[in-house]
């Protein structure tokens, strides 16, 4: 009984996430960040667990939006890329994927997967907004 209790509360201790990390649940994935897009899509490789990837993963930073390149304000594009390559680029970072209404992880009309990134407790996507780099994006 005692062992069994131990097993539980050691798979506990395993399994629940630490202080620093967001709180997304199962939705929540370490990934590596290829390269940045533009200001609001990015490449990734991510850890799905027990030694599963996928890679070259495009994602779209959830609930921001910034300049695209074929429109008229190519120089906010080229801030808002440049400022996320520099944050973000190359690093291991938190991902949280969007759930829709179904319970499923969310794709947008482009089939990218909806994501937070966090770096350490900073939201990322939260900092594009701060910056001046990107605008609030509503479905």
């Amino acid at each position: 009984m005692i062992r069994s209790l131990l097993a539980v509360a050691a798979l506990a201790a395993f399994c629940a996430p630490a202080a620093s990390d967001p709180a997304c649940g199962l939705y929540q994935y370490k990934a590596e960040i290829v390269r940045v897009i533009d200001g609001d899509t990015v490449v990734a490789d991510i850890d799905l667990g027990f030694n599963t990837w996928r890679r070259d993963e495009h994602l779209r930073l959830y609930g921001i939006d910034t300049p695209e390149r074929r429109k008229a304000t190519m120089d906010g594009w080229r801030a808002a890329k440049a400022a996320l390559a520099q944050r973000i680029e190359g690093r291991e970072l938190i991902i949280c994927t969007i759930k829709n209404k179904r319970g499923d992880e969310d794709v947008g009309k482009y089939g990218r997967y909806l994501v937070k990134i966090y770096d350490g407790e900073d939201l990322v996507n939260d900092w594009m907004l701060e910056q001046g780099l990107a605008v609030v994006y509503e479905d």
